[in-house]
C-alpha cells in the first residue's frame, strides 16, 4: 500500500464514513474496521468502495470479514429449507476456505473413503453415489473450528441414507445430530452460470489427506460423457474428493466432484449443479430404504406389445371364401 492511499484509509477508518449500502464489514489485524462495499476481489488485495473514496486493502492485513449481504433459502418451495442460497460477494480463496471449509466434511465406509458437504443446519449432506454405493455403515468427520482458530476432528457415526442417484452419481446423507455442535452449511449456486476461465476451487481429503484445497478454472462448462455433461475443471483433484463441493469465487457450489483421468493431469470433473438442484428437489423420488429391497419408487417397465408385426406393417389380408353357384 502507497502513503497516499494507507493515509487515506487510515483517515476514512477513523472517521467511520461507509458507503449507504455497505455489503462488508473488515476488520484489520491492526484492529481497524473498515465498513464499504467489495469493488474487485484480487489475489492480494480488496478495493472497497467507502462512501468517498475507493481504498486498496491488502488481504494479508485482514484479521477478518464478514458480508451483511442477504442469505435466503432456496426458492423452489419443494427445497425449502433443505438447502440455501446466497447473494454472496467475490472474494479470495483464503477467506472463502476459511468461511466455508468447515462445510466439508470427509466421509468413511467400510468400503474406502470420499467427501461431501453440509447443505443445511439439520445435517443434510451431499456425497456421491459412489462413495457409500452398497454401503449401509457410513460415518463423517467433521472439522470444527475451535474459537482460537484450530479445527477439531469429529468422527459422527451412524449417518443415514435418505437418497440415491446412480445415474447422476448423487447421494443425500443425514449427520444425526449433536447437542453441543452446529453445523455449519455450504451455499448451493442457483444456476449453471459459471463460464470457462472462470475461478474454481476444491475442498476435500484426496488420499484420505484431509482438507486439502485445490485451485483452478473451468475448462469447459459442457463435457458430454455418455450422455451426461460434466464440468471439466483444472482444479487437482484425486481419489478421495469424491463426492467434495467445486466452488465459485463467491463461495458457491457450482458442482460435485465426482471423477479424474488418469492419463493426464488437471483433467477433472464435476456434476453440475443444476443436476444436484434436480435431485434435491425431487428428493423423494430417489428415497432410500434400507429395510425395503425395492427402495424408494419402483418405476415399472412398460408392458410388452403382443403382436410381433412392426406396428406399421398391414397384416396380410385373406383371401375371399369361394362363393359356389
Amino acid at each position: 500500500m502507497n502513503v497516499t492511499t494507507k493515509t487515506a484509509c487510515s483517515a476514512l477508518i477513523c472517521l467511520g464514513l461507509s458507503s449507504q449500502g455497505a455489503a462488508d464489514v473488515i476488520v484489520m489485524k491492526s484492529g481497524q474496521r473498515i465498513e464499504g462495499e467489495v469493488l474487485k476481489v484480487q489475489r492480494d488485495t480488496l478495493f472497497v468502495d467507502v462512501g468517498v473514496d475507493v481504498i486498496r486493502v491488502p488481504v494479508d492485513q485482514i484479521q477478518e470479514r464478514t458480508s451483511s449481504e442477504p442469505v435466503r433459502p432456496a426458492t423452489d418451495a419443494t427445497a425449502a429449507s433443505v438447502y440455501l442460497e446466497g447473494d454472496l460477494p467475490e472474494r479470495t480463496v483464503k477467506e472463502l476456505v476459511s468461511t466455508f471449509g468447515e462445510g466439508v466434511v470427509l466421509i468413511e465406509t467400510p468400503g474406502g473413503l470420499g467427501s461431501g458437504f453440509v447443505i443445511n443446519d439439520r445435517g443434510y449432506c451431499v456425497t456421491n453415489y459412489h462413495v457409500v454405493e452398497g454401503q449401509t455403515r457410513v460415518a463423517v468427520t467433521i472439522f470444527h473450528r475451535q474459537p482460537n482458530g484450530d479445527f477439531e476432528r469429529r468422527a459422527i457415526r451412524d449417518v443415514k441414507i435418505l437418497a440415491l442417484n446412480p445415474h447422476f452419481d448423487l447421494a443425500l446423507l443425514e449427520i444425526p445430530a449433536q447437542k453441543d455442535l452446529k453445523f455449519q452449511p455450504v451455499y448451493i449456486a442457483p444456476d449453471d452460470s459459471h463460464r470457462e476461465g472462470d475461478s474454481v476451487f476444491a475442498i476435500g481429503s484426496p488420499l484420505g489427506l484431509e482438507r486439502s484445497v485445490s485451485e483452478g478454472i473451468v475448462s469447459t462448462r459442457s463435457r458430454n460423457m455418455e450422455g451426461i455433461v460434466y464440468i471439466q475443471t483444472t482444479a487437482q483433484i484425486n481419489p478421495g474428493n469424491s463426492g467434495g463441493p467445486l466452488f465459485n469465487d463467491h463461495g458457491q457450489v457450482v458442482g460435485v466432484i465426482n471423477m479424474k483421468l488418469t492419463l493426464g493431469e488437471g483433467l477433472g470433473f464435476a456434476i453440475p449443479v443444476s443436476y444436484l438442484r434436480h435431485f434435491l428437489n425431487n428428493r423423494d423420488a430417489f428415497a432410500y430404504d434400507k429395510t425395503n429391497p425395492n427402495t424408494g419408487y419402483h418405476y415399472l417397465d412398460p408392458p410388452r406389445r403382443m403382436n410381433p408385426r412392426a406396428p406399421y406393417e398391414v397384416a396380410p389380408q385373406a383371401p375371399p371364401a369361394a362363393s359356389g353357384k
